[in-house]
């Protein structure tokens, strides 16, 4: 070996290890301040509502998972086992209370937001309902009507966005797309889930896979009246479409997966697995630390909500101002229509917990002969390319599609006619 040949693999090993140390001191620092937020929001919460807000800095300790048959609805290991060295030392042992109190989305009183979510009249639209219901936008076939003008699709296709999204980035992007046959003969029907856009955010709600799908049949399926239909989901979506069409294997005709953050289902460390594989303690790239930050970090996440989501009103005046455009694009608005409590939640109960349960439901959709298409970007940084790859394992007959040159948005947005072209094609073919 030459000595330059050395000095570069010696200088190697030097810059790794010092990125492993400047590393594991920034997320040290990021645990004492999560720590130091947690008792902060305990009395803020006290003193401004009258009881603390329940979080997950508690040991899970000697709570047992459910024993009932439906077991889709237990939350996920990651809210109590993420690691944090001041909590392990017992800073907080004698802290709030756990997150096993909280009362089920799907019973009892649906309560309103906390001091630290926003107020304004867009976001609590959804309070002023009496039976509340998933907001979701429909395109109705223009052909076949009935004696109220409404179209009698000879399909539906239910729509599903991912974390940080809404029925928005379907109805602006690909439903304008499609073919004069489709939108004839299709009834297409984009989804707000739980917790985000204009649909009900309680905060009495764990937002488990169990409590998105109870309310997606609630306020969509059985009112619409879906005996038959295909669904089509993005990122996060893709694993509440899996346990949707394997709650109705006889009903769904395909289910199309864009990007979906599958892991197997194997052990019983499948939650923690898979926010390690989605969201481990990295700097580099931004989009890794930050996904890391707000996966991790309860408080510090909650801290972020509370100056931006909660004042989402004048940061949309602030762009506004400096980008002199008077309506914002649909991503930079659904980035603040959720509390902190809802996509806190949906991330660890549904992309992390869900994990537990993707091999049974995908089990079922073999069973049933459900056509499973699968569409990744070869540059997507957020989902690994090896969740397709996993999933295709356990669903031999998947059809997996990689484009090129696009990562975890523009594997869509960009490429909108090009997609919904595809889509056409696998109802076609259904």
């Amino acid at each position: 070996m030459s000595l330059a040949d050395f000095s570069a693999k010696w200088l190697s090993k030097f810059a790794e290890k010092l990125v492993s140390f400047i590393t594991f001191i920034v997320f040290l620092v990021l645990d004492f301040l999560d720590t130091v937020f947690c008792v902060i929001y305990k009395y803020l919460d006290e003193y401004i509502e009258g009881e603390a807000l329940t979080c997950c800095c508690r040991n899970r300790g000697k709570h047992q998972p459910s024993t009932k048959d439906d077991d889709e609805g237990e939350l996920s290991d990651t809210l109590y086992r993420r690691k944090n060295l001041f909590r392990e030392m017992g800073f907080l042992r004698n802290g709030r209370k756990s997150e096993d109190s909280q009362t089920k989305c799907r019973g009892g009183r649906w309560s309103m937001n906390r001091w630290s979510d926003c107020g304004c009249d867009s976001c609590l639209s959804w309070v002023s309902d009496g039976d509340l219901r998933l907001h979701f936008v429909v395109n109705d076939p223009s052909i076949a009507t009935d004696e109220n003008c409404r179209g009698m699709p000879s399909e539906n296709v239910v729509f599903l966005h991912g974390f940080l999204c809404s029925s928005s980035f379907w109805a602006q992007t690909v439903f304008p797309k499609f073919s004069e046959q489709v939108k004839l003969n299709y009834r297409l029907i984009a989804v707000d889930l739980l917790g985000f856009g204009k649909s009900p955010k309680p905060r009495n709600c764990s937002y488990t896979l169990k409590d998105h799908v109870g309310m997606i049949e609630k306020s969509v399926v059985e009112p619409l009246n879906l005996s038959s239909f295909h669904v089509v989901a993005h990122s996060m979506g893709c694993l509440i479409a899996l346990a949707l069409a394997a709650k109705y294997p006889n009903c769904v005709k395909s289910i199309t997966l864009v990007a979906p953050p599958y892991f197997p289902s194997g052990g019983d460390d499948a939650s923690l697995n898979a926010l390690t594989k989605l969201a481990g303690k990295k700097l580099w790239p931004p989009l890794a630390f930050g996904s890391s930050f707000m996966s991790w970090y309860e408080h510090l996440g909650r801290f972020v909500c509370l100056v931006f989501c909660r004042n989402h009103r004048i940061w949309e005046k602030i762009i506004n101002l400096f980008t002199f455009r008077r309506d914002l694009h649909f991503l930079t608005i659904d980035l603040t229509r959720h509390t902190h409590h809802s996509a806190w939640s949906s991330m660890h109960n549904v992309i992390c917990g869900g994990a537990k349960f993707m091999d049974k439901y995908l089990k079922i959709l073999n069973k049933a002969g459900v056509r499973i298409n699968v569409v990744r970007g070869d540059k997507d940084a957020i989902v690994p390319l090896e969740c397709c790859y996993n999933l295709k394992l356990k669903a031999p007959n998947a059809e997996v599609s990689i484009i090129r040159n696009a990562d975890h948005g523009t594997v869509i947005i960009g490429r909108e006619k090009e997609f919904a072209h595809y889509l056409e094609d696998v109802w076609a073919s259904c």
